[in-house]
């Protein structure tokens, strides 16, 4: 959930939990991720979405402009 807790009853995927997620204090889970764009837009929408909390701040990597839709910049 947005609060980085699970629910869930599985004795599986709390085994495997680790795979995707390290736990941090307080029994939250925090997802293994690296968030990479071109434009800071789109990692502030993820920020300022209901699981943007969940993420490290330093696992959004972005440049200062977009490729413009020109897949050959990207």
């Amino acid at each position: 959930d947005p609060t980085g807790t699970y629910h869930g009853e599985s004795d599986l995927q709390m085994e495997r939990i680790n795979v995707f997620y390290n736990e941090a204090s307080g029994g939250r889970y925090v997802p293994r991720a690296i968030l990479v764009d071109l434009e800071p837009g789109t990692m502030d929408s993820v920020r300022a979405g209901p699981f943007g909390s969940l993420f490290r701040p330093d696992n959004f990597i972005f440049g200062q402009s977009g490729a413009g839709n020109i897949w050959a910049k990207g």
